[in-house]
């Protein structure tokens, strides 16, 4: 006899409880996105570069190498406020003093983290011009002290130097190249400890600086490269990029490197760069850096000055002198800072793909409005799911609050808000005791928080969907708090969006749909991760690098209290899913209280109880 045949499941009717997701309205809710894309098709411009200057570059690149391999042999640790940092220091002085140009100087004292308090000096060398508005070129003298820095970055001083000679007066004679623009050659310290120098230049500008020009290690093997990213989300005038990188094309033969559209497109929703022209970019300085190496500056420990690549050096030098005379004479066309995204030799203009961005949010805010209906209709209480997810933004905050509190303790590393060395001690060091009591100090708080938010019954769908339903409300609101600081970073925002939307939809299905659809808005938030892990070479410490830019002020306060209500939101979620929800309890279906929340309970009483017999005191004596 044969068997029967297994009976097809049936799929749940559009609109019920196991299939409330409306996908027609998802879909239509994409028209919504239409008008930015036509809008931003418009947005696309292709920047012309400004002409090049009449005489020819002159810049001796292996006089520079011989003045770059000279300073890290003499001065081979340049670390901040030691002996050799005093002698690379005069080391400036003296060769800028060659061609009649005398330094001013800018010292301050500053923590870093890991370091400790340490003594800076920026050093700068002015040729003056016709105007009083600057083009400065930048290079910072310093190093870790791991290795002697010939490349990184004695090559970029030694360039200074040498793009100094030509626009100094020669001695013992009268003749000068007077340009246009005052022409500043600033060298910075602590370059190795976050830009340190360079963020103090830009902080206090003593000039009317319209263009800056950062060289970071020249005299690599690598292929020329060009860093624009801001400490805020903003890049230099396209104008400037595009220049720079036809002075390069003509020197080298090749175009500069350039990090692609993604990279970009993280670099504005997570403003974060290694090299100086960052601070710069972020106080509105059109700034860019030169440089043979990657995201991230090369190691120093074999960055000696027999590895320096002198005919490299001398292309980029003179690229650097042709890039100077071509601001010169045409920068009206290059000045101020913008955000927008290069895709190939064309840029889209920041505020168009912002517009863009903000328009993806429409198909998950309708979708989410439409399931708050959808529970209103049937009459499914809310307020339960929107207590239990208060319960776990407070639990979150919390865990922010200790993670605060271990900063003003002195147990996370100490220093100014800038990004530490990713080769520096400080950021492959993870403080396991610390974080051992922050885990401590959350799983106390959890085991607080658990007794409301774990099931003590069976949880009905109704009570699922209002817990999901809630969650994406939650999720819905932190995305428009996203939009108000930095509508860039909608970008880590979208995927969870986009793919948690579904997860009602999935409930009833197998577990492994639920799993695929979660993960897949965990790609928004994983971006920033790996591209500290691959981008910038953190690999497995790119956790506790993002950690650290958290303790030392670096990410500000209004993104680590956003990041975490959206943790909020992500656990409840996952706790729908993983089948472990449950809606806060009414009363009848509470634990009975601990000892510790008996105290609390008890304390709260009596204010409560004092204040009110203060009240009818002063209503008594009235």
């Amino acid at each position: 006899m044969a068997a029967s045949p297994t009976p097809r499941r049936r799929r749940a009717r559009r609109g019920s409880v196991e299939r409330p997701v409306n996908g027609r309205l998802y879909r239509g809710a994409f028209l919504v996105c239409s008008l930015p894309l036509v809008i931003l098709a418009f947005s696309i411009a292709r920047p012309a570069p400004l002409p090049a200057p009449l005489l020819p570059p002159n810049f001796d690149g292996g006089a520079a190498r011989v003045l770059a391999a000279d300073l890290a042999t003499r001065y081979p640790d340049r670390s901040p406020g030691g002996a050799g940092s005093l002698g690379a220091a005069q080391w400036f002085r003296d060769q800028m003093g060659l061609y009649g140009l005398p330094v001013a100087s800018d010292t301050w004292d500053e923590d870093v983290a890991g370091v400790g308090r340490v003594h800076l000096q920026n050093l700068w060398a002015v040729a003056a011009g016709q105007s009083p508005e600057a083009i400065v070129v930048l290079a910072n003298r310093d190093d870790d002290g791991a290795g002697p820095g010939a490349n990184d970055n004695a090559s970029g001083t030694a360039a200074l130097v040498e793009l100094a000679r030509d626009y100094a007066r020669q001695a013992g004679s009268s003749q000068t190249v007077r340009t246009a623009h005052t022409l500043v050659f600033l060298s910075t310290d602590g370059g190795a400890y976050g830009n340190l120098g360079a963020a103090r230049f830009a902080a206090h500008l003593p000039f009317k600086v319209v263009a800056a020009i950062n060289l970071t290690a020249i005299a690599g093997d690598g292929p020329p490269r060009m860093e624009i990213a801001g400490d805020l989300p903003r890049s230099p005038a396209a104008t400037l990029v595009e220049t720079a990188s036809r002075r390069v094309l003509e020197q080298t033969g090749t175009r500069t490197d350039r990090v692609g559209a993604l990279g970009q497109l993280i670099d504005l929703g997570f403003p974060f760069t290694l090299y100086a022209q960052g601070p710069l970019v972020a106080r509105g300085v059109p700034a860019i850096t030169l440089t043979t190496a990657g995201a991230r500056p090369p190691s120093a420990l074999a960055d000696r000055a027999a590895s320096l690549n002198a005919r490299r050096l001398g292309q980029l030098g003179r690229a650097t002198q042709q890039l100077i005379g071509s601001l010169d004479q045409g920068l009206g066309l290059a000045q101020g800072t913008t955000a927008y995204l290069w895709i190939g030799d064309r840029i889209v203009r920041g505020w168009a793909l912002e517009l863009l961005l903000v328009s993806l949010l429409a198909p998950p805010f309708a979708v989410a409005v439409d399931l708050f209906a959808h529970c209103r209709r049937r009459g499914i209480p809310l307020l339960p799911a929107l207590r239990s997810l208060r319960s776990r933004v407070f639990f979150w905050l919390y865990l922010g609050l200790c993670f605060g509190a271990f900063r003003l303790l002195g147990w996370w590393p100490q220093g100014s808000p800038r990004p530490p060395d990713p080769g520096s001690q400080v950021a492959g060091d993870w403080p396991v005791i610390a974080l051992i009591a922050l885990s401590l100090l959350g799983l106390l708080g959890w085991i607080v928080a658990r007794q409301r938010l774990v099931p003590r019954r069976p949880v009905t769908a109704e009570e699922r969907l209002a817990g999901d339903t809630a969650a994406l409300l939650g999720l819905a609101i932190v995305a428009l708090l996203v939009v108000a600081t930095n509508p860039f970073a909608l970008l880590f925002f979208l995927p969870p969006l986009h793919a948690w939307i579904w997860l009602p939809q999935v409930r009833s299905g197998r577990p492994p749909a639920r799993v695929v659809f979660f993960l897949l808005g965990l790609v928004g938030p994983a971006l920033v991760l790996g591209s500290l892990a691959f981008r910038f070479g953190l690999g497995l410490d790119a956790l506790w690098y993002l950690l650290l830019l958290a303790a030392i002020g670096f990410v500000h306060l209004p993104a680590i209290a956003i990041t975490l209500c959206g943790g909020a939101c992500a656990a409840q979620l996952a706790a729908v899913a993983a089948g472990r929800y449950a809606p806060y309890p009414g009363p009848r279906e509470r634990p009975a209280r601990g000892p510790v929340r008996e105290l609390v309970r008890a304390v709260a009483l009596s204010i409560r109880s004092q204040r009110r017999a203060h009240d009818e005191r002063r209503r008594a004596a009235g």
